[in-house]
């Protein structure tokens, strides 16, 4: 079985950790004027270059992280574990903030939340084969569907929270409405793909 132990993280390993410190700081940013609308109104159009600026450096750092890895010859199971790990962390607080702004809906956002603890248990049980199961192609398809879901969706929070709601608003929640279902199939395939290697290798 190989190990996941590791002395040091590797440069691939530093820039998806970097994931895992912005998921956080999207949340607080994004939800105060959920919670406290009191302190901080709908209207506040400073958190939008803030949350533009968190959602692109995670997105950027997702697409580099694997090019940095197999560039620097770094490749390793801890980093195909702990890339997909980063990955779920992220989308579940970017679509819980949707969700809570009432942008996009609940029921697929819990299908996900199901597959992405799904994936994580059949890695878990990959690995007790000695097999570190990292992110195959249907899962890279569905994170450009999450992408897009993600942009769609932060463009309605962002005209709203800059007060120029009109026609915009409607328009982008229906298209992350869209696109959240279509990704939602995607990920729905690309489990059944995970289970399918994981009955292979049994």
């Amino acid at each position: 079985m190989p190990s996941l132990h590791t002395e040091y993280m590797t440069l691939a390993d530093k820039v998806t950790a970097v994931r895992l410190f912005f998921a956080p700081c999207f949340f607080i940013i994004y939800i105060f004027h959920i919670i406290m609308p009191f302190w901080v109104p709908e209207v506040s159009p400073w958190t939008v270059p803030v949350l533009w600026i968190l959602f692109f450096v995670t997105e950027i750092t997702d697409l580099i992280d694997g090019k940095i890895a197999r560039r620097r010859n770094e490749v390793s199971d801890f980093g195909k574990l702990f890339d997909p790990f980063a990955d779920t962390l992220v989308w579940i607080t970017f679509f819980l903030c949707f969700v809570a702004d009432r942008i996009l809906p609940v029921i697929p956002f819990l299908v996900i939340l199901y597959r992405e603890f799904g994936i994580i248990f059949l890695r878990n049980l990959m690995l007790k084969k000695g097999i570190a199961m990292g992110a195959r192609k249907g899962g890279k398809i569905k994170a450009f569907g999450y992408m897009f879901t993600g942009v769609a969706a932060l463009l309605a929070s962002s005209v709203r929270r800059m007060g120029i709601e009109g026609p915009y608003f409607g328009a982008f929640r229906t298209a992350a409405w869209a696109l959240f279902i279509i990704s939602v199939l995607i990920s729905l395939i690309s489990f059944a793909d995970y289970v399918s290697v994981y009955k292979r290798a049994s």
